[in-house]
């Protein structure tokens, strides 16, 4: 699947790693629904880290549709809730 992380691109994430993900973006959404500013910080930290480690790099010369979209690094609670869907950032 492709994984657009926002500011920095999109990345080839195998469907083996979907579950992973969904845990780290469990945490992540219990953060945001919560207002919970110290948990959140270290869960979008932790979900990147592992979208960056099983993933790799889109080729450039070959334009696809992401299908998941991550907020950057800096993004705020804010701007992550606007980004949540019923099934968090990653479906599944």
């Amino acid at each position: 699947m492709i994984v657009r992380i926002l500011g920095e691109g999109q990345l080839e994430v195998p469907d083996s790693a979907v579950e992973q993900l969904n845990e780290l973006d469990r945490a992540l959404e219990t953060a945001v629904e919560r207002g919970d500013e110290a948990a959140f910080e270290p869960a979008l930290a932790a979900l990147l880290a592992k979208v960056r480690q099983v993933g790799s790099p889109a080729q450039a010369d070959e334009l696809r549709p992401s299908e998941l979209i991550v907020p950057q690094a800096d993004a705020t609670m804010t701007e992550v809730r606007r980004l949540l869907s019923d099934e968090g950032l990653i479906p599944g």
